[in-house]
């Protein structure tokens, strides 16, 4: 399975990338296995996250699934954040190849981990 425009697009062109200096909530996440590495800030405001910045160490795939997962729960309230899943993420970037599912698995583990 070759990565779809739309994954490419947000290696190529990540979103959200950088830090938030007074943050809600920071994690770091790792897959031991492949190296990836993803530390995320959110800023949360009446249950609402109102900010979230990434940075990112990894494959295409794993640059990818940190940007559009960042992306996606700015807005949301934090239990729906808190719900996304690493179908969700990987099926809105065109899907990714089975060796690369840990990606958004990473990108769903440090949701969490930030929002707890």
């Amino acid at each position: 399975m070759a990565y779809s425009q739309k994954l490419l697009d947000y290696f190529q062109n990540p979103r959200c990338v950088g830090e938030i200096v007074d943050a809600s909530g920071i994690a770091e996440v790792s897959n031991p296995v492949c190296g990836d590495v993803m530390k995320l800030w959110v800023k949360v405001a009446d249950g609402r996250i109102v900010d979230a910045k990434f940075k990112a160490q990894g494959c295409s795939a794993a640059i990818a699934t940190s940007s559009y997962a960042t992306e996606m729960i700015i807005g949301r309230d934090v239990n729906a954040a808190k719900s996304i899943t690493k179908e969700e993420i990987a099926e809105a970037l065109g899907g990714l190849p089975a060796g690369k599912i840990h990606c958004s698995v990473l990108a769903c583990d440090a949701i969490r981990e930030a929002l707890k």
